[in-house]
């Protein structure tokens, strides 16, 4: 029965390292202004239609 206590708690500590994950991604992503995220957008909708033009 011991494993199972081992298997669960590995199981919660994954969970738990997930959520802190996401958490410290989520702050991150709302760091941004919308200036930035607009700048951003733009400078990504530049490099790929450059991108498709060097394809045809």
């Amino acid at each position: 029965m011991r494993w199972w206590k081992v298997l669960g708690l590995a199981g919660l500590a994954g969970v738990a390292a997930t959520g802190v994950v996401i958490a410290r991604a989520e702050r991150r992503r709302r760091a941004y202004t919308p200036e930035e995220i607009r700048a951003r957008l733009l400078a990504r909708h530049a490099e790929a239609t450059a991108q498709g033009d060097d394809v045809r």
